[in-house]
């Protein structure tokens, strides 16, 4: 059964093609036109036409009609063959080529065409024609200032007039890709990617296309894209010096920023610092990339203790990117991390102001406003971070490491300077009692008085709350200088 109408078919298409063979081209161009207009079934059109042309060859409607249906499919080389057979056998289809190829960005090729046709057919022509020859010697001079300007360097005068010459065809590639090249010199990387993208739209085995899109993607620190990019030019020729450039190079940046961040989130904070200045090594002309590393080094410089060039990193990234909310956030608690307490309220003063009309940004700009406006207050007083050495968002494990460090350093016992030994040890000791119990930490993190007298315990308690935390082997405490006692941490 299914063999049967398989048969059948065949029979049909061998049918159809014997009659269409015996259409004449009339009746041929007829069909098409049906074809289109009833079902707009373009590809059998062409075919109907096609045939026409095998038939009559030197006939100028048969090509003319071609190539308005391949126009309409926007077939636009072809459409240009089939008009310019045409225009050959018939001047008066000069103008139609003329206009397609304005459509396709040759307009000198066309004030050309016009020319030759205005020089035979003076007073046969219309207002339309001299508008659209006019169109077309807009186009000329626009090319002409931009590809002059581009040879010259003046890549903002070429960008002007290559967009000039584009609004006026339909298909510019050719315009288009210096255009790029253009925005590109400028530094418009956004708009470089735009239009490349477009010119792979029209022609995906554009590799330069690829690689100046990739270089695109690079500046604006879009790495992955870059990558991309830089990947599919390879694949249309793995020789490319540039693209294995540009790829080669985004790879060891980012291994070595990602040593970086690791290394950051260890705690080894000399070593995150020493990969991305590596990173940033690989191309010192990466200005994006450099700048999106300034908080994390400025942060690495804060934590490993050097105040001072964190400041200095952390003011560059300001200046550089502008008064973001990130970038205050940033530098108000490095300014706190180096005790620029009043440096640290101005910071957060002016992101208040910045975050105004957005209402949680806002609100977090606020608390960090209050939060360094109360360790302004307690670095006039008793600052108990400051005393145990660690920084206010220190854990509970930090503050337990350094109360017993401390602690042991500055017990009277081991010291001759008794006087000085009791005053540390109490402040040690008054901090721990404070910053340990996460109720007290908390009152204190707020500005609020922990002690009634806020002055903290005195000699006596401060050595119970030793004793609280140290044990010793024997049943009394008989000192560090004297007898086998051994102290233990009741943590």
């Amino acid at each position: 059964m299914i063999s049967r109408l398989l048969v059948q078919l065949l029979l049909i298409a061998v049918s159809s093609a014997q009659v269409t063979e015996e259409w004449s081209a009339g009746k041929l161009r007829r069909a098409a036109e049906e074809a289109v207009a009833q079902s707009r079934d373009y590809p059998q059109a062409i075919k109907y036409l096609l045939q026409a042309v095998s038939q009559e060859p030197h006939e100028a409607i048969n090509h003319y009609q071609l190539y308005k249906v391949r126009s309409r499919q926007r077939q636009y080389d072809t459409a240009l063959n089939d008009i310019r057979n045409a225009a050959e056998l018939d001047k008066t289809y000069l103008p139609m080529k003329a206009r397609l190829l304005v459509q396709l960005g040759q307009c000198v090729q066309a004030v050309g065409e016009y020319q030759k046709y205005l020089s035979e057919h003076s007073g046969e022509v219309s207002a339309d024609f001299y508008k659209e020859m006019k169109t077309a010697t807009d186009c000329q001079a626009a090319m002409e200032e931009a590809n002059a300007a581009f040879v010259q360097g003046d890549y903002k005068s070429a960008v002007f007039f290559y967009e000039q010459a584009l609004g006026m065809v339909e298909v510019g590639d050719d315009l288009r890709w210096p255009k790029a090249q253009s925005l590109f010199h400028l530094g418009d990387y956004y708009g470089t990617i735009s239009d490349t993208g477009k010119l792979l739209k029209q022609n995906a085995q554009h590799l330069e296309a690829y690689h100046l899109r990739g270089q695109a993607y690079h500046r604006l620190g879009e790495h992955e894209q870059a990558i991309l990019h830089y990947r599919e030019g390879l694949k249309l020729d793995p020789e490319h010096k540039e693209c294995k450039k540009g790829h080669k190079a985004l790879k060891t940046t980012e291994k070595k920023k990602k040593k970086g961040d690791d290394a950051f989130n260890d705690g080894k904070y000399k070593e995150a610092v020493e990969f991305w200045l590596q990173a940033i090594a690989v191309d010192e002309t990466h200005t994006a990339f450099a700048r999106s590393l300034q908080i994390p080094l400025a942060r690495a410089y804060s934590k490993a203790g050097d105040h001072a060039r964190a400041l200095k990193v952390a003011q560059a990234h300001v200046e550089d990117s502008g008064e973001t909310t990130e970038s205050l956030w940033a530098l108000g608690e490095i300014q706190q991390n180096a005790e620029k307490y009043e440096e640290a309220v101005r910071t957060f003063q002016r992101a208040v102001e910045v975050t105004e009309d957005r209402v949680q940004e806002q609100q977090t700009a606020k608390q960090k406003l209050r939060d360094a406006q109360i360790a302004l207050k307690q670095s006039k007083e008793k600052n108990y971070y400051k005393i145990l050495g660690v920084s206010r968002n220190a854990s509970k494990k930090e503050i337990k490491k350094a109360y017993r460090e401390l602690a042991l350093q500055w017990h009277p016992d081991k010291n001759e300077d008794k006087e000085l030994a009791e005053k540390k040890f109490q402040d040690i000791s008054e901090a721990y009692e404070v910053l340990s119990d996460e109720e007290n930490r908390a009152k204190y993190d707020r500005g609020e008085n922990v002690f009634d007298n806020q002055g903290g315990h005195g000699a006596r308690s401060a050595h119970e709350f030793f004793r609280q935390n140290f044990h010793t082997g024997s049943q009394h405490h008989r000192g560090f200088n004297g007898g086998n006692a051994r102290f233990h941490f009741n943590f």
